[in-house]
């Protein structure tokens, strides 16, 4: 069986697959560089206990991190708990099977690199994904699957969080969907300003990076809050909240094909 890793800035999510690729279970926890290999292992044997599962039966693991301070834990904990090799996504020796067209290739995060290779497998056309992360960013993958480069806004969470540090008599508000642009109080008025506001940066950078693509695009959506901007808007095609997770299994099969 492999195990799967996806570790984000606010999040770090392990997956195990069977060897059809079946998900046999899913958790997640917050991302801390702190967090020791045994600390890992400890909680994960047992959530993997809880269903049944046995470590002994990891053979393989694969890893998509942007977070540099938490690789070597992550990689310690495959090695000592799974007696596996890790395969990190963005080491020179693994084959991404797409071109990657920017300055800087080195510079992308894998979680970008990773999406596109989903999405490209999915879709076989030019997209833009949209990924709700901790920033909310912007990819784009031509009609070869080759990966052009993008945009990085800051994540909603993060927008929230300046604004209620940087002005004294604005409260933390909850992420929803107001019911009118136009808001009657201070909470519903940081509401429509948070959430219309990403709605209409999601389309206005949707139409702008149609128009200098020059051809139609499929747009996907990813991440947590995906499904509630999706709601509100028309430019977004459809989400694929596995988008990650099928990235590191497909780039983990590509490159270990048996002759």
């Amino acid at each position: 069986m492999l195990l799967a890793i996806d570790s984000g800035n606010t999040n770090t999510v392990f997956a195990i697959y069977d060897d059809d690729h079946v998900e046999r279970g899913e958790w997640r926890c917050a991302t801390d560089a702190d967090r020791t290999a045994d600390e890992y292992g400890v909680w994960l044997t047992q959530l993997m206990a809880l269903k049944n599962l046995d470590p002994k039966e990891i053979d393989a693991a694969v890893i998509g991190s942007v977070v540099p301070a938490n690789l070597f834990n992550l990689c310690s904990l495959c090695r000592n708990y799974f007696n596996s090799q890790a395969m990190v996504i963005g080491d020179a020796n693994v084959d991404l099977g797409i071109k990657v067209l920017v300055d800087r290739p080195e510079e992308v995060g894998a979680d970008r690199l990773i999406n596109a290779v989903a999405a490209f497998d999915a879709h076989a056309e030019p997209q833009i994904i949209i990924d709700f992360g901790t920033a909310t960013t912007f990819d784009v993958v031509d009609g070869q699957g080759s990966y052009l480069g993008g945009v990085i806004a800051p994540g909603i969470n993060l927008s929230l969080e300046a604004l209620h540090m940087a002005a004294a008599q604005l409260p933390r508000v909850a992420i929803s969907r107001p019911g009118q642009v136009i808001g009657k109080g201070t909470v519903e008025a940081m509401k429509s300003g948070i959430f219309w506001g990403y709605v209409s940066m999601i389309e206005g950078m949707v139409d702008r990076i149609r128009g200098e693509f020059g051809a139609p695009m499929r747009v996907i959506a990813t991440g947590g809050l995906a499904d509630l901007f999706t709601e509100a808007t028309d430019c977004i095609d459809g989400v694929d909240a596995d988008l990650t997770m099928r990235g590191l299994l497909i780039l983990h099969a590509r490159n270990n094909k048996t002759s």
